[in-house]
């Protein structure tokens, strides 16, 4: 069974939100039942992989065991005397956190080498998003964020389910404050209707809007033709737009009711785009656009190579060091979507496009005098749009492997 795309997803969710909906009315905890709800819910999911479910049930074992690792490292009865500070821990309990950091990213590393041989290689879906949020768990344990790590709790996290295959990426100290949340029965129902306005519009994305874009990048380019070089470029323009619309309405609609559902189940999910199409430069595009995913890679990635670079002074100015970690940073996000030419572009595209606009945000005078300026507003956004779609072309293999020949 597919999540957010087959029929029986959807009549699956009537009893599972039901059930919900009345333990929420009723001022009941939904914790112990959500995760009843998503471990039957993933068991569907890999039915017909018994392969990808041993193999992820050995996932959120290996994780458990790893995350109680680093927090015995770093819990308060291990320290030492040679730790200087609660932020300076001893450096043999540094390298073990690494070792274990690297564990943890390690089977995705395993799956995005091996599928470019042989598919489904030691993968399950959702290994790429329960990666990130298992990698934050370790983060946040290190940097004493996150004191007592419930067994229960942890592992909820990992397979909540309206989440686990796309998104959005849940953040672990938040999720745990919902869960454990004592809501009334009105702000329960406050935060259902707007969970059911959220399902609705994802709904209205994904199975309107979704196939209206895909008609549009297959019917139009092949009405345009290719029987001059103009109506081949047009072709492909039209192509590269209608794909670009139709991952937007896909990729937000289920987003949309990913936080719906979540909703439902106590859990308020992030939201994952705001208006991407609005941006009026690179860097509001990313702030609009896979929301979670580009939070979590600028407080999880960027932040920190930017504050170790800045503290070791392997740079010279500020700039250089952001321009060098928007690189750095959209480089991995190309790498984790999977090691193909075409990501691996996409990726470092992004990164360059990043570091471009911190160059003229911050250096360029003509920029700093105008852009304020409805005008350059609206030349910023043309350009910023064309940027975003050329890269959409990137991301589908529009480009390398062009599908209108």
């Amino acid at each position: 069974m597919s999540f957010y795309a087959e029929p029986a997803f959807f009549i699956l969710l009537v009893p599972i939100v039901g059930i919900a909906v009345l333990l929420g009315v009723n001022e009941k905890p939904l914790g112990r039942y959500g995760l009843g709800a998503s471990v039957l819910m993933l068991l569907l999911l890999f039915s017909r992989s018994i392969e990808s479910l041993v193999f992820f049930a050995c996932y959120l074992v290996f994780s458990l065991r790893l995350a109680r690792w680093v927090s015995n490292l770093f819990s308060e009865t291990a320290r030492t005397d040679s730790d200087s500070s609660a932020h300076s821990p001893h450096p043999k309990r540094i390298a073990l956190y690494r070792i274990a950091l690297a564990l943890q990213i390690a089977p995705l590393a395993v799956y995005k080498v091996g599928v470019l041989f042989q598919p489904d290689f030691l993968g399950f879906i959702g290994i790429s998003y329960i990666t990130f949020k298992a990698v934050q768990v370790l983060i946040e344990i290190r940097d004493g964020l996150i004191k007592d790590l419930g067994t229960l709790e942890y592992l909820y996290f990992l397979v909540f389910f309206p989440t686990i295959t796309s998104g959005p990426i849940l953040r672990s100290r938040k999720f745990v404050d919902d869960l454990n949340a004592k809501r009334t029965r009105d702000e329960y129902l406050q935060l259902l209707y707007r969970g059911a306005g959220w399902f609705m519009l994802g709904a209205l994305y994904k199975f309107v809007g979704a196939p209206v874009g895909q008609w549009a990048m297959w019917f139009l380019p092949s009405v345009i033709g290719a029987a001059t070089p103009a109506a081949a470029t047009g072709a492909n323009v039209v192509y590269a737009l209608g794909y670009t619309l139709y991952l937007f309405f896909d990729f937000a609609g289920y987003s949309h009711m990913a936080v719906g559902l979540g909703y439902a189940l106590g859990i308020e999910v992030p939201r994952n785009f705001r208006a991407p199409f609005l941006a009026i430069d690179i860097k509001d595009f990313w702030n609009r656009w896979h929301i979670s995913l580009s939070t979590w890679l600028r407080d999880f990635v960027f932040m920190r190579f930017s504050a170790a670079a800045i503290e070791h002074k392997w740079f010279k100015s500020s700039v250089t060091t952001a321009c060098i970690g928007f690189v750095l940073n959209m480089t991995l996000m190309g790498i984790w979507h999977g090691l193909t030419v075409d990501y691996l572009v996409y990726g470092l595209y992004h990164g360059l496009l990043l570091a471009g606009c911190e160059l003229m945000q911050r250096k360029w005078g003509f920029y700093k005098k105008h852009r304020r300026e409805k005008w350059f507003k609206l030349c910023s956004w043309a350009v910023t749009m064309v940027a975003v779609v050329f890269g959409m072309a990137l991301f589908s293999g529009q480009v390398f492997h062009n599908p209108l020949g």
